[in-house]
């Protein structure tokens, strides 16, 4: 499988998760923390730490470790605190 980093093409195989297929594709930068913007890595690789989030597909704040690849999956750092509007699902309800 192929998955993209920041534009980069990644081979990975199928059934990793993104967070060991970034850091096994030489990866070690993932996102970078909402005060003072330092670089942060997967931790404890189990969903616990939220130090892997990234953005997939266009999603903001997923967490790495806990999902699968797929291939032409597109994978970019996440860049502090994601855009509230970058949550909408499209459900806006009016009262």
């Amino acid at each position: 499988m192929t998955i993209t980093f920041e534009g980069r093409p990644i081979r990975v195989p199928q059934g990793t998760s993104v967070a060991a297929a970034l850091l096994a594709g030489g990866v070690r930068e993932f996102r970078s923390s909402i005060v003072g913007a330092v670089a942060r890595a997967p931790y404890c690789m189990m969903g616990v730490c939220f130090e892997c989030l990234v953005e997939i597909d266009g999603i903001p704040a997923r967490q790495s470790c806990l999902v699968p690849v797929r291939d032409g999956m597109r994978i970019r750092r996440q860049n502090g605190a994601p855009e509230l509007e970058d949550f909408n699902t499209g459900d806006d309800h009016e009262e």
